[in-house]
């Protein structure tokens, strides 16, 4: 068996992507899975530290905008169709999750190799919309995003597909120096942090908000680290075990990008999402199921206050009851079994093309 996946460009895309290249090769140890990437995305370090094979191919982004960059597009289209046939070449199948390196592979595989296409935002980008016309099969994390797709979630990690709040609970706090009686509050905006999450935090933490509450919070890899005036506040650059972040929390405020939504929703954890201001607003649909199901808050970036915080966040904190009815309603939205679904999905893809 060969299959070829094709996620590059952010973490959003790479990281599905390997979660289901993990669950085909734990039931086919032989499978040859090769991942389709740019010099330009994440890829180039998360692929191979997973321990899979990366072909490049040429970046075809497409701009938001007319401008000069459209004259190379058909150029670089076409050089990049070719590099994709070239690794096509023998594949039983493509799995394409959206991002730069999508639509060249789905219309060099057109014809030529069954086509699955998994989309993880509420709001389907370009290339997925182009490749869900004539694909094999069409997997969607939000219900409407494309037509005719089947409903499955998001394919994660196996430690996260595998979670268990209550069992990692005395590690994780351990881990992050925290007590054992005072609730939990996880700020994080992606490894890049959020300029605004972090803002509000230190207006919080100016006006004296966060005395009844510990805090784990990432502000990002290239933001400054808050001095620590605080042993229940705990400012990381980055967390590298977000399972044991997930079950430290009681909470969570975070953007709401596709990724992070589904991790929610599967450890069962409730949370106010801030989505980014900037793209076609699928960072908004994202939260809406959660939110209409009473699993979570969402709030404008531009009306995300230290006010908002005291007002709508604090209160929460302060009620096991509440919090226990909102995970209860968030977790009810997971998919911990989506990898291993669509790994299912692809054997019988395959099986159908043979």
């Amino acid at each position: 068996m060969k299959v070829v996946v094709a996620g590059g460009g952010t973490a959003g895309h790479i990281e599905p992507a390997l979660n289901v290249a993990d669950a085909i090769r734990q039931r086919h140890p032989q499978a040859q899975i090769v991942a389709l990437g740019t010099v330009r995305g994440l890829e180039t370090s998360l692929v191979p530290s997973r321990g899979y094979q990366l072909e490049l191919i040429e970046a075809v982004p497409l701009p938001r905008k007319p401008d000069a960059s459209l004259f190379a597009l058909p150029r670089k289209l076409r050089t990049a169709i070719k590099q994709c046939r070239q690794v096509l070449a023998g594949a039983d199948a493509l799995i394409g999750f959206g991002g730069y390196v999508a639509l060249p592979a789905y219309l060099a595989a057109r014809g030529r190799v069954p086509i699955i296409v998994h989309e993880a935002n509420a709001r389907a980008g370009l290339a997925n919309r182009v490749g869900a016309k004539f694909a094999t099969a069409v997997v969607e994390t939000v219900a409407g995003s494309l037509p005719g797709a089947r409903r499955i979630g998001i394919p994660l990690r196996a430690n996260l597909a595998n979670f268990d709040r209550t069992h990692l609970r005395e590690q994780a706090r351990a881990h992050f120096n925290l007590t054992a009686q005072t609730p939990v509050l996880l700020v994080f905006g992606g490894s890049q942090g959020a300029v605004k999450l972090n803002t509000v935090l230190q207006t919080c933490r100016d006006q004296g908000l966060l005395t009844n509450v510990q805090v784990i919070h990432a502000v990002g890899v290239k933001n400054p680290l808050p001095e620590a005036d605080s042993q229940t506040y705990h400012a990381l650059a980055y967390i590298d075990r977000m399972d044991l972040a997930y079950a430290a929390a009681d909470f969570v405020i975070a953007r709401s990008g596709a990724m992070t939504v589904a991790e929610l929703s599967t450890v069962g954890l409730p949370a106010c999402y801030v989505p980014l201001p900037i793209g076609n607003g699928e960072q908004r649909l994202n939260a809406q199921p959660v939110v209409a199901a009473g699993g979570a808050l969402c709030i404008s970036d531009a009306d995300f206050t230290a006010e908002y915080v005291a007002r709508e966040i604090l209160p929460i904190l302060q009620h096991p009851d509440q919090l226990a009815l909102m995970a209860k309603k968030t977790a009810e939205l997971g998919n911990p079994d989506a990898s291993a679904q669509i790994a299912d999905l692809v054997d019988q893809v395959i099986a159908g093309s043979r």
